[in-house]
């Protein structure tokens, strides 16, 4: 690479970011908060291109995998830290950050992106054996997790003993590396359309995806912990509005999953929507898959009850989300109406954050 290049806001906005994160300058008011959004904003802009960058050089679906998984990792790090240093005021953390980021991804992004392709392209084709690959996983994890705590009677409440979280943590992993598989090897092919014109795509060399990816972990990295950061002034912006305090969690999931989002939009809007499916249900699939095992063997090792169970409205909304999914990609295809009903279905569950 030319020296040139790293004089592109790509590579400039991380580091700028690193160093005002790491010399203590966010939380010394309005001002500093105001330049550590848009360092932030400029770093999710950043791995969004350092991830295209990936995703050229491996090819799909390889390049989709690693942006859901590196969000993933970095999620499941930001939830353990904070569940360690809250203790038994955590508890309910790691579900209700899974399950707004299940809401978010499967009503929001996959909304846009449906959306965002029916009015510039009225109809787009994906495979439907790829939805349904997809769907299948997700929502037996989905109910295995979030909602079969609530009828077992081991224990009282929305909780798992230890042997029924470690099973259940066991039975994430067999189905999210049954599906790794049926992704990448057995059935590749569910998950990529033929291009027409692969001549016109450029591909990176080896030392500029080895470099990408590198600032792609710092990216991702960066955003959560300054997400982390403008956490308490979030937190302060939402009590001055009389919201509850469980809408700070949907806004630092929202930003968590930014990278993905805008990905997964600018390939709805290049006519690419497997490559937006791809992203958004394979995000939903490692944000709940991964989490909740990674979860379990800390409350394990450090004794932490571990609240799993969703209430009944949140069952109710979950439940509608993942039927209209389901119904919007039965067919293969999709136009404006799949994706207006469900951004609808995301303001149902905001508002009912706000209004409970």
């Amino acid at each position: 690479m030319r020296p040139k290049e790293f004089l592109h806001y790509t590579y400039i906005f991380p580091l700028l970011a690193v160093g005002y994160y790491f010399f203590g300058l966010m939380g010394s008011g309005v001002l500093y908060d105001i330049l550590a959004g848009v360092l932030l904003i400029g770093s999710v802009l950043s791995a969004v291109h350092h991830a295209e960058v990936v995703a050229h050089k491996v090819g799909e679906p390889f390049g989709t995998i690693i942006l859901a998984l590196c969000i993933t990792i970095i999620e499941v790090a930001l939830i353990i830290s904070l569940m360690v240093a809250g203790g038994d005021q955590a508890i309910t953390l790691a579900r209700d950050t899974v399950f707004a980021a299940v809401m978010l991804i499967l009503n929001g992004i996959l909304g846009i992106c449906i959306l965002v392709g029916g009015v510039k392209y009225h109809e787009q084709f994906f495979a439907r054996t790829s939805a349904t690959t997809y769907l299948v996983s997700i929502v037996s994890i989905l109910v295995l997790t979030l909602v079969l705590p609530n009828f077992t009677s081991s224990v009282n409440g929305p909780f798992y003993n230890e042997a029924q979280l470690i099973f259940i943590s066991i039975a994430c992993l067999v189905i999210y590396g049954i599906f790794l598989m049926v992704q990448t090897v057995r059935h590749r092919s569910y998950f990529i359309v033929p291009d027409e014109h692969p001549e016109e795509h450029y591909i990176p060399s080896l030392t500029k995806t080895l470099i990408s990816f590198g600032f792609l972990v710092v990216c991702l990295v960066i955003v959560v912990l300054m997400a982390k950061g403008l956490s308490d002034t979030i937190e302060g912006m939402v009590q001055s509005l009389g919201a509850p305090k469980s809408l700070v969690g949907v806004i630092i999931a929202a930003v968590v999953l930014l990278p993905e989002g805008v990905a997964a939009i600018r390939a709805a809007r290049a006519n690419q929507i497997q490559s937006s499916l791809n992203l958004a249900l394979g995000s939903a699939l490692a944000s709940i898959g991964l989490t909740i095992p990674a979860v379990s063997v800390v409350c394990i090792m450090y004794d932490i009850p571990l609240v799993l169970g969703l209430d009944k409205k949140d069952i109710i909304l979950l439940s509608l989300s993942v039927f209209i999914v389901m119904l919007s990609l039965s067919r293969g295809k999709t136009n404006v109406l799949y994706g207006t009903v469900l951004l609808v279905n995301l303001a149902a569950y905001i508002f009912t954050v706000i209004v409970p």
